[in-house]
């Protein structure tokens, strides 16, 4: 999605801004405009720049000519693109990615600079903070605007999203579009995929938040220390003006202590954080709440959302809305209105007579969590179906394998996204050594694993689906399914009545 109104940027200008070495004289140079760019041969706009990334398996360079046939003008990219492309202006520097959002910033006359940009990081989270603070703003009738996982909010246009965070070109595109459409907040989820390869460059936000970290992705970033310093490269002046940490979670208390951010601090309890809790009662639909928060504000509510990982979500998104000028007192009103994330500990509800939740808990300690908060108001049995992701992070299979069994009272092991791995493989590296044993299962079939979860529910009890939340389809062998575990339970429990 591009802006309506974009001025036209020499292409001079943008040598000038990335130090670039060009395949053309300077004569030609000048003749040569911009109006856009993006990495994404297939949505090429006449006078766009191509950004030519290389990546895991081709290089961007590859679909240059059918950049230049959608009316492409040059071609950003590193020596090893540039010898890939003929006929056709290329830039060549060192690392196009690091580049990609500053020239993007350039061409759209850095549009996060004239917004309220919020981003969130952290392992679990992201998604319910900033849902939260979008429906907040919403409702202190300021327009707001949302990027992140499950989807991409302008106003009331709704766009379902590719990735957590876009590329650098298409963030800054989405950007400028937001602030066309006068949106006055931008709320942003920053994955740790997206700031280890720049995507992030070229952007700046008025607030960072940082919600915790556990393990995840060290398939991808190697070690927790990795993952840690990809998360905490959002938290410099080149990047923020202020930070919003929980620190109740031990890296969160070393990055407040390590930032050259100020900081306002979260906790659960810790009086001494900025905001806290001073009471959580707990009632049979609603939570009352009273929290203490910068200059000692004290904003009493109440929410339906359940656990505590949640009262943490919720407590980050209003302190960031207080930080961001919307009153307390409007606060207090708007939160009882507001919900969790889809496929957030999202309830399932066709008149059974025991609880049913999909969440997208897929780390060890989001099932831990998620589970222990299920307990607290199931009083029967809690009854959970999990399964871990092919090619991706081995290591917290077991981990999450543990998790289950030790949280649920009924654990039933079954299929995730296999994608190009064996279903059997990844069930025997969560299951392990551990004895399933009783009603527990493992059933690699994700939709039998549900309606198995269904049949021995009884009244009092709580079904949880863990682990794909949202999502719409389930990748095996390189294709995607039709599935969503919310109509594949309601189904269930259907068929069951």
């Amino acid at each position: 999605m591009r802006p309506f109104n974009t001025p036209a940027v020499a292409l001079t200008k943008i040598v000038d801004s990335c130090n670039a070495k060009v395949s053309i004289s300077e004569d030609e140079l000048n003749e040569i405009i911009i109006s856009g760019a993006t990495h994404n041969d297939r949505e090429v706009t006449p006078g766009d720049l191509f950004v030519a990334i290389p990546g895991a398996n081709r290089h961007g360079a590859e679909f240059s000519e059918n950049a230049k046939a959608r009316g492409a003008v040059a071609v950003l990219t590193d020596p090893a693109g540039a010898k890939l492309i003929r006929d056709f202006p290329v830039l060549v520097v060192d690392n196009p990615r690091l580049v990609a959002g500053r020239v993007s910033a350039l061409l759209y006359s850095e549009p996060m600079r004239d917004l309220n940009c919020i981003a969130i990081t952290g392992t679990n989270g992201k998604t319910t903070v900033t849902t939260l603070l979008h429906q907040i703003f919403s409702g202190a009738h300021r327009e707001c605007g949302l990027i992140g996982t499950v989807e991409t909010r302008i106003g009331s246009e709704v766009i379902v999203s590719k990735r957590t965070t876009p590329e650098a070109t298409d963030l800054q595109a989405l950007a400028a579009v937001m602030r066309e459409r006068h949106m006055r907040h931008l709320v942003i989820e920053a994955s740790s995929h997206a700031l280890q390869l720049s995507r992030l460059e070229g952007a700046h936000f008025a607030i960072a938040g940082f919600t915790n970290l556990t393990q995840d992705h060290l398939d991808f970033h190697g070690d927790m220390e990795s993952y840690f310093a990809a998360k905490a490269a959002l938290f410099n002046f080149a990047m923020a003006d202020l930070a919003c940490i929980n620190i109740d979670d031990p890296y969160g208390a070393r990055l407040a202590a390590s930032t050259e951010l100020p900081v306002v601090s979260i906790s659960r309890a810790n009086p001494k954080a900025i905001w806290h809790f001073t009471q959580i009662d707990s009632e049979a639909k609603r939570v009352q709440l009273k929290i203490r928060g910068s200059g000692g504000i004290l904003i009493e509510t109440s929410t339906t959302l359940r656990g505590g990982y949640n009262f943490d979500n919720l407590l980050m998104a209003i302190a960031i809305a207080v930080e961001s000028g919307v009153d307390p007192i409007d606060i207090a009103a708007i939160v009882p209105k507001i919900s969790g994330a889809a496929g957030r500990l999202e309830e399932v509800t066709v008149g059974q007579s025991f609880n049913a939740f999909v969440d997208y808990a897929h780390t060890p300690d989001a099932v831990s969590n998620v589970l222990k908060s299920i307990k607290e108001f199931t009083s029967g049995k809690v009854i959970a179906v999990l399964g871990c992701g092919g090619d991706r992070d081995a290591s917290k299979r077991p981990l999450m394998g543990k998790a289950l069994i030790e949280n649920a009272n009924i654990a039933i092991f079954t299929s995730d996204n296999p994608r190009s791995e064996e279903p059997s493989e990844i069930l025997r590296q969560m299951v392990g050594g551990i004895s399933v044993v009783n009603q527990s299962q493992v059933i690699d079939d994700r939709a039998n694993a549900i309606a198995y979860a269904v049949s021995v529910a009884e009244p009092g009890d709580t079904v949880a689906i863990l682990g794909k939340g949202h999502e719409l389809g389930q990748e095996i062998k390189g294709k995607i399914f039709d599935f969503d575990d919310r109509l594949v339970l309601a189904r269930a429990i259907e068929a069951k009545q």
